[in-house]
């Protein structure tokens, strides 16, 4: 079991707390961003889509 004698040895994780916490902080940071891109992702598409559709029915019907 490990045990830590401060909260600054928690932080400090045994010399790797650089590599630890910012391990965490780029994982929740994607874990935030990747949802937010999908989600307009999707959206810019769906109007793309809709803008080719208009387009060949307008083609379609000359």
């Amino acid at each position: 079991m490990i045990h830590w004698n401060s909260f600054s040895d928690f932080i400090a994780m045994g010399g790797y707390g650089f590599y630890v916490w910012g391990s965490f902080g780029l994982t929740a940071l994607i874990m935030i961003v990747e949802p937010i891109v999908v989600v307009r992702n999707r959206k810019s598409t769906i109007a793309r889509l809709k803008r080719q559709l208009r387009a060949e029915t307008r083609n379609t019907a000359e």
